[in-house]
């Protein structure tokens, strides 16, 4: 790669990243990582059927009374109630807003952080633009991969705009970002995307 799309005495929290037009596979390039779009095969474990009817109901019901146009709305209507209903079903942690200092150019706070016996997640939710926000995603996925001491292969990633959801996978050992070409809507795909969480914080560690 010819000159760096990055200011060299600057430093940079991950929401920098949001800001930058540039596409994802030169922002990752910045940090010696590749790119790749393609459909991911994601672990999945199912739920019982029907029990999510209550949550993927009340969405239907609720969401056309509620003005959903900012991030702090879309992570209190969207987000955090598919998160609380995932805790009837596996154990695991959330941490919120979670702060992470690696260099100048890779630091600040995760928007979630989820952390199983099994494996983690990262959830990046943006009010728009689902592109950019996994830029994002991909340089937080890139400061875990540095912070981490742990063998596991993956990192898995998911970046949303609340109804949209679109996972991404950092191969640790081929320094790779991976970004799903296939995409969940909720409510539509309730199921299907709980059973990738699922899947994701109960599949052992690769």
């Amino acid at each position: 790669m010819g000159k760096s799309i990055l200011i060299e005495d600057k430093s940079y929290t991950f929401s920098d990243y949001f800001e930058l037009a540039y596409p994802t596979k030169e922002i990752v390039a910045e940090f010696g990582y590749k790119f790749q779009l393609t459909k991911l095969e994601l672990p999945k474990q199912p739920v019982a059927e029907g029990s999510l009817n209550r949550l993927k109901e009340a969405f239907y019901r609720k969401l056309p009374h509620i003005s959903i146009n900012s991030e702090a709305a879309r992570r209190e209507f969207l987000v955090s109630p598919l998160l609380l209903e995932l805790l009837d079903y596996i154990d695991f942690y959330i941490d919120i807003d979670y702060p992470l200092n690696v260099s100048d150019k890779l630091k600040g706070n995760i928007d979630y952080l989820i952390r199983s016996s099994q494996s983690l997640v990262v959830i990046e939710a943006k009010n728009a633009d689902l592109e950019r926000g996994f830029s994002q995603l991909s340089v937080e996925l890139i400061a875990l991969d540095k912070y981490l001491e742990d063998n596991s292969a993956l990192i898995y990633g998911t970046v949303t705009v609340g109804d949209i959801w679109r996972f991404g996978i950092l191969e640790r050992e081929n320094k790779t970002v991976l970004k799903d070409i296939d995409a969940f809507l909720v409510p539509a795909d309730l199921e299907d995307l709980c059973t990738v969480f699922m899947g994701i914080l109960k599949s052992p560690k690769p």
